[in-house]
């Protein structure tokens, strides 16, 4: 996964405007106490930010 899919996964289903603000504020176990954006930032793998976000959002198993 590259970081542009993750971004569209992202805005998809939080909607294009709160996907970036929610990237920021919300701060997950699954990556290591940090948000999307900080993760990103440590280089994280995006499919590892994507599936925590998926984890976190309790999103249906379609969209892992």
């Amino acid at each position: 996964m590259r970081e542009a899919e993750l971004w569209s996964r992202m805005e998809d289903v939080l909607g294009p405007s709160y996907a970036h603000a929610w990237a920021e504020l919300v701060v997950m176990s699954d990556l290591g106490g940090r948000c999307v954006t900080d993760a990103i930032t440590a280089g994280v793998n995006f499919k590892t930010i994507w599936r925590a976000v998926w984890a976190q959002l309790e999103l249906p198993d379609s969209l892992r």
